[in-house]
């Protein structure tokens, strides 16, 4: 009796989750085709204003993204990807958004064609196994001991960054300050933690050629008392602590009652004699410069000068985790608690400079620092702080590198060989599954093509000639150069790409399309302000069993 009603249900449904699928398709070639022209070493830049309304001259795919104000529920989910991905390895942040809408916009026609968006993800998730092992065959291994090849790989990652124009420099620095950090863990591993131990600091003024990596650490601090305390100490005894060195004051508020006039001086002289003997526990190991994150009282600094040692003190904790592991020092809670073992004498020099109006002190010339510091020297903030988003995008590639030394041909050669593979393959495929997983080696394509439009090349003739060349099987490594637009052999050129990067971009990028095509509604949890004096809302009608057969579908 209620066939008709169930089969325009089911229809309507459909028809819903079809404008749900397009909807969100939609919001996300938006967001693809916003940084789209920023790929490749011949992209445009952005000009973005942020919340502060300071000014952001960039083309790095996720300092872009994160920017944007955006609404749609599916745009979000986009952006989320690119910062994925900058956590993850740090680089092709732009590659997998301009990928992901192209997977979701190749699936657009089987939405259409009634195609259930399951059948879709399991053809994605199959072309996806098949394109990591296309990888694994025309990847070649590297010696991470040799800095040329190293040196060339980080250039070529870099060479679609704005300082790309200053040749090597860049890649010299990420490659100094991450073989620094690196930390034998035995069985040939290596970690590698860039976040922790390598520190940018950005002084405005010189040249950037100036830039350079100190060989220990440096941070915005002067000592505590100029006049009296040493500015350059030659190999210096360090001792670290995280805890103050003046007198503790009580947890809770404390009330003394003194009866006699000399109580009040015993109370004093207890809390200088508690002050100087903290003072002489930490004396007794003959330190040249302690340094505190917490406070340091007026008299421990005149304890401290009066025996010729530095101080300096609120340092960020931070900043005294990368001293520890500079100079080989052990950070100490308690002055009583101090032995021989937690003095640094690992560090050559301790010495403050003045740069521009600020002091600085450095500890360099570390003997096996595992902590370092990238000093960038720049015309203008603006300047510096691409300089040192590019950074980070090579030291991530760099420590990729070390911990992975595999590559794979950049210029788009490795998407167009995994495309020509998964199109060999796709003939063998039975059943409904054939088509999205041959749409899903198309949509590779697009990062080549990308390429060639953002070169300024005839884009028809470019990919026919590329499509060409690897449909017979004969150079995986032909792809396209970014600088000029022609088809050139990857490997002369000397254009890579690191192995983690480009795998990590095909997951990300498939695994993010299925779950989007995956969503057939969008339900708003959030509730609306009412404006003061509204009336309640109505309760909602509940329906019981007896409505549903006088129920209609459409209306009249």
């Amino acid at each position: 009796m209620h066939a008709p009603v169930l089969v325009l249900k089911d229809s309507l449904k459909r028809e819903s989750g079809r404008k749900v699928h397009h909807a969100n398709i939609q919001a996300s070639k938006a967001v693809a085709d916003i940084i789209r022209t920023t790929l490749g070493p011949r992209s445009m830049l952005k000009m973005l204003l942020d919340a502060s309304g300071g000014i952001v001259v960039t083309n790095d795919g996720n300092a872009i993204l994160r920017e944007l104000d955006i609404a749609h529920p599916a745009a979000k989910s986009m952006i989320e990807l690119s910062r994925t991905q900058d956590e993850e390895v740090g680089d092709g942040t732009t590659s997998v958004i301009v990928l992901a809408g192209e997977m979701l916009h190749v699936a657009e026609a089987f939405i259409e064609k009634n195609f259930h968006p399951t059948v879709i993800c399991r053809a994605y998730n199959k072309a996806l196994e098949d394109a990591i092992s296309a990888l694994n065959k025309i990847a070649i291994s590297i010696d991470v001991n040799d800095r040329a090849a190293l040196l060339g790989l980080v250039k070529s990652s870099i060479g679609t960054k704005f300082t790309s124009q200053y040749g090597d420099l860049i890649a010299d620095l990420a490659i100094d300050a991450t073989s620094i950090v690196g930390v034998d863990l035995g069985q040939g591993l290596r970690e590698i933690d860039i976040k922790k131990y390598i520190k940018v600091e950005k002084v405005p003024g010189g040249q950037l050629e100036d830039s350079r990596v100190l060989k220990g650490v440096m941070f915005n601090k002067d000592v505590v008392a100029p006049g009296k305390m040493r500015r350059k100490i030659v190999n210096p005894r360090i001792i670290l602590f995280d805890s103050p060195l003046e007198y503790k004051k009580g947890e809770n508020q404390t009330n003394a009652e003194l009866v006699r006039e000399e109580d009040w001086a015993v109370l004093l002289r207890m809390e200088e004699e508690y002050i100087e003997s903290l003072c002489m526990q930490i004396l007794k190991f003959k330190p040249d410069l302690v340094i505190t994150e917490k406070g340091l009282s007026d008299l421990a600094c005149h304890y401290f000068s009066k025996a010729g040692v530095s101080a300096i003190r609120r340092l960020r904790k931070t900043d005294n985790n990368r001293i520890a592991k500079a100079c080989g020092a052990t950070i100490v809670n308690r002055p009583d608690e101090l032995q021989e073992s937690d003095v640094g004498t690992g560090a050559g020099l301790f010495e403050v400079k003045k740069i521009g109006d600020e002091f600085f002190a450095f500890i360099v010339e570390c003997k096996d620092p595992k902590a370092c510091t990238v000093l960038l020297r720049g015309a203008s903030k603006d300047l510096l702080n691409e300089v040192e988003r590019n950074l980070q995008d090579a030291t991530s590639v760099a420590r990729n590198i070390i911990k992975n030394p595999k590559l794979v041909p950049g210029g788009g050669a490795t998407e167009l060989t995994v495309s020509a593979m998964l199109k060999q393959k796709s003939s063998s495929i039975e059943g409904i599954e054939k088509w999205p997983y041959e749409a899903a080696a198309i949509a590779f394509e697009a990062i080549p093509r990308t390429l060639a439009q953002n070169c300024g090349v005839n884009v028809i003739r470019t990919m026919t000639a590329l499509q060409g060349k690897h449909a017979n099987g004969e150079n995986a490594w032909i792809g396209i150069d970014g600088n000029t637009g022609a088809i050139a052999d990857m490997k002369e050129r000397e254009i890579w790409d690191a192995y983690d990067v480009k795998a990590q971009t095909f997951k990300t990028a498939i695994e993010a399309a299925c779950m989007l095509l995956r969503i057939d509604d969008i339900v708003s949890g959030i509730k609306k302000k009412q404006p003061p004096g509204a009336s309640q809302a109505p309760k909602p009608n509940v329906e019981t069993e007896a409505d549903a057969d006088g129920e209609q579908i459409l209306p009249d």
